[in-house]
């Protein structure tokens, strides 16, 4: 995207061409960042700095319209558009789907037989008798006749219908919008907790403080971080951030972040609590327990 329309103020909308956004004060950019539209479709954008090693700045769009004029294919825009084939798939196909945090984006939803039979790595089988749909609890022991035979049918059988999909996946999906986040498909989190995934992924737009503090999976885009890449500030939104500090170096080895310009434009999930500040002016989303398996940033191609 060469332009952006800026709606700081809504009553008089300004479009910026990339290359006059940039020549702004720094000031400016941080003031103006948040409140990016694609001129065409509305879909929120974000602005990436030139980088350190040459590469141009740039706008962008992760909620581009399927018809937009400014959509163009690119790497990213193929990974989502598979992981929403294969979510939606998934909704259709299963009974619960559990998160395996350990998962990369490439691989495939399995049975939580397939997980039991091989855990390094993945997450733990979930306790199928906590399947929804009066699915039977598990005896891989049981032998027998007639009803017991039934029984055992009906059990392998719920348990080929529990998928397990990694944070990366789940994300991407959601950026190019499939049903996840309004579904009602059981969603574990670990092998005690469930949630409906329409009360589990929220958008960072949608974020409020829960009232007993329970987690919630927090998605969206990233704007951009602040000098020192201690809190990052989500694009969907202006009242949310979310602290870093504690696990920086870790999180940028993982998913390979060198400056802030990584993060410009990268889509985000993160299971954690929301909670107000102190004066209760902004929204703070703190990762469940620091655990940094508990985060996946999708960051843009360099095409």
């Amino acid at each position: 995207m060469l332009d952006a329309t800026c709606t700081l103020d809504e009553t008089k909308t300004v479009t910026y061409t990339v290359f006059k956004f940039q020549t702004l004060s720094d000031a400016e950019i941080e003031m103006y960042r948040q409140s990016l539209i694609c001129p065409a479709c509305s879909g929120k954008a974000y602005f990436r700095k030139a980088s350190k090693d040459g590469k141009a700045a740039c706008f962008g769009s992760r909620y581009h319209l399927p018809d937009c004029s400014e959509l163009t294919p690119s790497k990213a825009k193929v990974r989502e558009d598979l992981a929403v084939i294969e979510v939606n798939q998934l909704l259709v196909d299963s009974e619960a789907l559990v998160i395996n945090f350990s998962k990369g984006a490439a691989g495939k939803h399995a049975s939580s037989k397939a997980d039991a039979s091989d855990t390094r790595g993945k997450a733990k089988p979930i306790i199928i008798n906590d399947i929804p749909k009066g699915a039977g609890k598990v005896n891989a022991g049981l032998t027998g006749t007639g009803s017991d035979k039934a029984q055992l049918q009906d059990e392998h059988s719920a348990m080929s219908r529990v998928s397990s999909e990694g944070l990366e996946t789940l994300l991407h999906s959601l950026l190019r919008g499939s049903d996840l986040a309004e579904s009602e498909l059981w969603v574990y989190t670990d092998e005690k907790y469930r949630w409906r995934a329409k009360n589990l992924f929220v958008n960072f737009a949608d974020a409020e403080p829960t009232d007993n503090g329970a987690p919630r999976m927090y998605w969206g885009t990233l704007s951009h971080s602040d000098k020192h890449m201690h809190w990052l500030n989500p694009a969907d939104c202006r009242d949310v951030g979310i602290p870093i500090e504690d696990f920086q170096q870790a999180l940028c080895n993982r998913f390979d972040i060198h400056e802030r310009r990584d993060l410009e434009g990268a889509g985000i999930i993160i299971f954690g609590k929301c909670f107000f500040n102190k004066d209760k002016t902004r929204k703070i989303i703190q990762l469940w327990g620091k655990d940094i398996s508990r985060i996946a940033i999708s960051k843009l191609d360099d095409d």
